[in-house]
C-alpha cells in the first residue's frame, strides 16, 4: 500500500463502526423492548384475569382462554411494531433513503387500499371476535359447518385443527356461521333407539343407573355439573322409538362421558324389555317370472 492510503487510517473506517455501533444498539434496545412488552402484557394478563374473577360469574378456566386469546394477538401486534421499527431504522443507518421509501410505502398502501375491502373486512372480523369474546384458543368450534379445535385467533384469519388433523383456516370476515360447543358448560346429548315392544320406562331407568354409576366415579365426577336429565320419548320413527336425555358437564368434557355411558348402555340394552332394534332388509328376488322374498 502506497504511504498515505487512507485504507490505513482510523478515520476511513470511523464511520463505518460508528454506524455498526448504532446498528447493534438499535437491535439491543428492539430485544429489551420485546423482552419488557411481553413482560408487561403478561403482568397484564393476571391482572384482567383477577379483575374478571373478582366481577364474579366466569370459571376460572373460560377467563384463562379469553385473556390467552387476547394477550396472543397483543403480543404479536406488539413483536411486529417494535421490530419493524428497528428494521427501519437499521435501513437508514445502512444509508437507505427513509423518507422516499415510507413515502412508496404511502402511495402503496394507498393503491391497495382500493382493492382491500375484503382485508379490512378481515380485521374487522377480528377484531369483533375478541371484543365479543364469541370463541376462544382451545375452544371447540363449529365455524360455517367445520368443526374442529380453535388452535390461533389472528386479526386476520382463525385457524381450526380437524380431528382427522387437518388445518382449516377461515378469513375472519367469511365467517357467517359460527357455534362454540365449550362455552361455559356443554351437553352430552343421547337419543337412545329402542324397539316398539321395548318398555320406555325401564329404559330409562336403565339409562339413570347407568349415568348415575357413571358419574359418580372418580374419573367423570369432578366434570359434571348436573344429573342426567331425561326429556323421554322423543320421536316416533319408522325403526322404532328414540328416548332423548342430556347431562350437564365442564366444556370439552362432554365427550369423553358421554362415550362412556354409551359403552355401557351397549352392554345392558339388550336385556328382555328394552331391545335395540336392528335392521332388516327384504329383498325381492324375480325369477322366471315369479316373485320370491327372502
Amino acid at each position: 500500500m502506497p504511504k498515505g492510503n487512507p485504507l490505513w487510517t482510523f478515520d476511513f473506517y470511523k464511520p463505518y463502526l460508528w454506524n455498526g455501533l448504532q446498528i447493534v444498539f438499535v437491535v439491543t434496545l428492539a430485544w429489551l423492548a420485546t423482552v419488557i412488552a411481553q413482560r408487561a402484557l403478561r403482568t397484564m394478563r393476571k391482572y384482567s384475569v383477577r379483575m374478571m374473577m373478582r366481577s364474579g360469574g366466569h370459571a376460572q378456566a373460560e377467563v384463562d382462554k379469553r385473556a390467552d386469546t387476547i394477550m396472543g394477538v397483543l403480543r404479536r401486534s406488539t413483536v411486529l411494531l417494535i421490530w419493524a421499527t428497528a428494521f427501519m431504522m437499521v435501513l437508514e443507518k445502512l444509508g437507505f433513503a427513509i423518507a422516499p421509501l415510507l413515502a412508496s410505502f404511502g402511495l402503496l398502501g394507498v393503491a391497495l387500499g382500493f382493492g382491500a375491502q375484503n382485508l379490512v373486512k378481515d380485521v374487522l372480523g377480528g377484531l369483533f371476535l375478541l371484543l365479543e369474546n364469541q370463541i376462544r384458543v382451545n375452544d371447540v368450534a363449529v365455524i360455517n359447518g367445520t368443526g374442529g379445535l380453535v388452535e390461533a385467533i389472528n386479526l386476520r384469519t382463525t385457524v381450526l385443527r380437524g380431528e382427522n388433523g387437518a388445518v382449516h383456516i377461515f378469513a375472519n370476515g367469511s365467517i357467517q356461521t359460527l357455534s362454540n360447543l365449550t362455552r361455559d358448560y356443554s351437553y352430552f346429548v343421547f337419543e337412545l333407539l329402542l324397539d316398539y315392544s321395548a318398555d320406555t320406562d325401564q329404559a330409562i331407568e336403565a339409562l339413570q343407573e347407568i349415568a348415575s354409576a357413571v358419574t359418580n366415579e372418580d374419573a367423570y365426577k369432578p366434570s359434571v355439573l348436573a344429573p342426567l336429565e331425561v326429556i323421554g320419548v322423543d320421536k316416533l320413527v319408522e325403526a322404532g322409538v328414540v328416548v332423548k336425555a342430556r347431562i350437564k358437564t365442564l366444556p370439552g368434557k362432554q365427550w369423553p362421558l358421554g362415550r362412556e355411558i354409551n359403552r355401557r348402555v351397549k352392554k345392558r340394552f339388550g336385556e328382555p324389555g328394552i331391545e335395540i332394534p336392528f335392521p332388516i332388509r327384504t329383498v325381492h328376488v324375480v325369477q322366471d317370472g315369479d316373485a320370491k322374498t327372502s
